[in-house]
C-alpha cells in the first residue's frame, strides 16, 4: 500500500498539483477544511485520515519531534525547509516516498527533504 499525503496549509498548490500529475493520493488541510487548526489537532487528523503529514512549517516540525520524545504515536511527518528544496525536487522526492513507501514506514517518523 503506497502512502497518502496529507499537506499542510503552508505547502506551494505547485506541489500538490504536481504530485496529483503523478498520481499521488493528496489531500490538502484546505480541502479538509483544517486551515486554521492547531499543530496538534492537525497531525491528529493527519494520523485519523492515515496519511503522512506534509509541511513546510517549522512549527510542525517541532510538534513531531516532540511526539517522538514523549513515544505518542502519529502517522509521521515529512518536512522541507522551502528556501532549500525546489518545487521539482519536492515533487520528485514526495512521489518517490508515496509510491516507494508504506505507512508503517514513516508512523512516528520525522524524515527531511531533500532526501540525499
Amino acid at each position: 500500500m503506497s502512502l497518502k499525503l496529507y499537506m499542510d496549509v503552508h505547502v506551494r498548490r505547485s506541489v500538490t498539483t504536481g504530485l496529483r500529475l503523478r498520481g499521488v493520493d493528496v489531500l490538502t488541510a484546505q480541502e479538509d477544511g483544517t486551515a486554521r487548526w492547531d499543530d496538534d489537532a492537525l497531525l491528529d487528523r493527519a494520523c485519523e485520515l492515515e496519511r503522512v503529514l506534509f509541511s513546510q512549517d517549522e512549527d510542525l516540525l517541532k510538534e513531531g519531534s516532540f511526539r517522538q520524545r514523549q513515544s505518542v504515536p502519529f502517522a509521521g511527518v515529512i518536512y522541507a525547509h522551502q528556501q532549500n528544496i525546489t518545487t521539482r525536487q519536492t515533487i520528485d522526492d514526495l512521489e518517490l516516498l508515496a509510491k516507494a513507501g508504506h505507512p508503517e514506514d514513516l508512523a512516528g517518523r520525522v524524515v527531511f527533504l531533500p532526501l540525499k
